[in-house]
This record gives structure tokens, sequence and C-alpha cells, in this order.
């Protein structure tokens, strides 16, 4: 997609200076669909100003809104997502559309995506895993995130990429794509021109050939089944057990010590790195 300012005009009331750029492709069902992205300084969230430009009706599918910094980031469940310049911090939405899968079934989608993003960006051989429910791992360290949101007929897809630093968090180790390639010289930016097409496959896939199809995709890029994982549900309570794919809704499969598969649809997971080494 070529860079050119000011070619999508669209009134979505934030501040700050703003590049517009757009692009004309086939979407879904051969239909036109016009791929525009627009760029800011500096904003709280995007997900934030997206809900607001969906409320508006100012977000078509296919519109992306990128901040080079957010000051107010967040990711799930409410947690403070780390928005430092230079990393990709990016907004976009989905139709809901009749026939159409579980909306809550794009969290798949996107961190498929992502995946396919990144295994062009890091170097050959380099791991990229997807973890439950929608984390994306480079070398077993964190690199993404991702959070869905509703608003009225629409998905907000929020989605940040560490592009040039991995913020620390406390719980968890944390890269970059310089980080993991020291050969890659590309910007959010151009790491965003990478992501866009690659969540347009995943999303006419999920459309055409269902959910099904993206849950056989997702289980070939997870951890291996039999990983040991550990589970924490919203109480702090953590359940051990194995790993054993996706249920049929894209809930977890869990194997525990004694043998017993239980199915959750909920929870923060962790490699069980308990009996390492």
């Amino acid at each position: 997609m070529d860079r050119v300012a000011g070619a999508v005009r669209i009134a979505a009331g934030l501040s700050g200076d703003s590049v517009y750029r757009s692009d004309h492709r086939l979407g879904c069902g051969g239909a036109l669909l016009t791929v525009s992205i627009k760029t800011v300084a500096e904003t709280a969230s995007t997900n934030a100003d997206m809900k607001l430009l969906v409320e508006q009706g100012n977000a078509p599918e296919g519109f992306w809104l990128r901040a080079e910094q957010q000051v107010g980031g967040v990711g799930r469940l409410g947690r403070k997502w780390e928005s430092p310049a230079g990393n990709l911090y990016c907004s976009t939405v989905v139709d809901i559309r009749p026939g159409d899968p579980s909306p809550s079934t794009l969290s798949f989608v996107t961190a498929l995506a992502v995946h396919d993003m990144l295994k062009g960006q890091l170097g050959i051989g380099t791991p990229v895993v997807l973890k439950w429910p929608n984390d994306v791992l480079v070398n077993d360290a964190k690199i993404c995130g991702i959070l869905l949101e509703r608003v009225k007929d629409k998905v907000v897809v929020g989605i940040g990429v560490n592009v040039v630093t991995a913020p620390e968090l406390p719980d968890r180790a944390t890269t970059s794509v310089h980080d993991a390639n020291g050969q890659n010289g590309n910007d959010a930016a151009q790491v965003l021109d990478y992501l866009i097409p690659e969540f347009e496959k995943r999303l006419k896939q999920w459309r055409i050939f269902g959910v099904k199809s993206i849950f056989h995709d997702w289980q070939r890029a997870a951890h291996k089944q039999g990983t040991s994982l550990l589970v924490s549900g919203h109480d702090g309570k953590k359940i051990a057990g194995e790993y054993q794919g996706l249920n049929e809704d894209g809930a977890l499969r869990l194997r525990k010590a004694d043998g017993t598969l239980i199915v959750l649809h909920a929870g923060d997971v962790e490699l069980d790195q308990r009996d390492a080494g």
C-alpha cells in the first residue's frame, strides 16, 4: 500500500496530527473493500477511539487506526498495556454479519494473523507459538496483546505488537520483533502493512470456511498437546494440567493429574515450569 497523506478523510473527532492512507481490494464475497489507515501521534487508547467512531457511524470494516504512542492502553481484564513509542498500537473493526461464526472467536482469527505476520518478520526457525486464549509467544516470551470489544453490530479488534522494545511485565518474559531478529529494521507502520493482509486472509477464512477451520490452524500453531499448563481463574486459584486442544467452541481442554478432563472458558494460562530442568 502506498503512503498517501489525505487520501481518506474520516471525521474521527481525534486530536493531534493525522496521516491517512487508503487502498482498494476485493473482500469477502467479491465486494470491493476499502482499506484505510489513520495514524495519530498520540492517543489514550486506539480501542477507545475506535469505539467512539463506531458510535458515530464512522468506522467501516477495513478501517485501521494506529497511534505512534498510547498513554492509556488497556489489555485483557482491564490491565494496563505499556505503550512506549516505537511499538505497534492499532485497532480495526469487523462487521458482524448474518451467518458469521461467534464474534468471540475473532480472538483466534487475530492471533493467527499476528502469528502469520511474525513468521515473515522473524528469522527462519524462530519459534512463534500461540497460547490460549489469545497470546502470541516468540521464544516463549510475550510479544503481542489482543483485545476484542463489542460495539453495536461490530467488534473492535485492538492489537499491540512489540516492535522495537519489550516493556517488562512482572509475571512473564517479553520480547520484541527487533529483539528476536536483529536484522529486522521495520518500524511499526511497516509491521502494520504486513499485518493487514494476513488479518484479511484469516477473516475471509473465518467467514467462508467457518470457525472449525480457524481452530484447526490455531491448534497447529499452538504448543503441543500434552504441554503442562497452569491456568489461573478470576479467583486467583491455579489449576495444573496437560493441554488437550480446544473444545468445539474454542474453550481450553485440560487433563488434570488424576486423569479428569475439564473444559475452561476463561482464565490466564502460563506454561508450567515446575518440572523443567
